[in-house]
């Protein structure tokens, strides 16, 4: 819910638009950024909407922000992946490659899709519309841990 007020505030006060694309970011801002990700250690926090945020505190564009934030989970999710296969190694039966294999390029390429349309999205559109979502959801949350038995 935080994070959804952020963004809000973001957008309403405005932010400088000094860096207008991912090729602008320079080695001192995406050292940056990448602080700003270790704010996802803290629970309930998104990974992309806190280098998002950083990004856009720092001054970048709301495509470069997003762009760039992507750019940082590509090394993440990696070594996440290749973690957990090898973590799992001795389950995986033979048999199951062919899943695992098909499992993961149909992930790829809705990945891409979806970043894709993402992309094309925030060249238009603020993030005020996912700032509300994160609100709404986080209230929901709430409600259901906090409610009475």
């Amino acid at each position: 819910m935080i994070g959804g007020a952020v963004l809000i505030l973001i957008e309403r006060v405005g932010h400088r638009d000094s860096i207008a694309t991912v090729h602008d970011i320079d080695f001192k801002h995406a050292l940056a950024i990448g602080l700003f990700q270790c704010l996802a250690m803290f629970p309930g926090t998104s990974r992309s909407a806190a280098t998002i945020i950083g990004a856009m505190i720092l001054g970048a564009s709301r495509p470069a922000a997003a762009e760039f934030s992507f750019f940082l989970a590509i090394p993440t999710m990696y070594a996440a992946g290749i973690y957990s296969l090898l973590k799992h190694l001795d389950q995986i039966q033979s048999t199951q490659l062919l899943t695992l294999a098909v499992g993961f390029a149909v992930a790829f390429i809705v990945a891409w899709v979806v970043v894709a349309a993402f992309m094309r999205f925030i060249q238009t559109h603020k993030f005020t519309s996912f700032a509300i979502y994160r609100i709404i959801i986080g209230a929901i949350v709430l409600f259901v841990i906090l409610r009475p038995l």
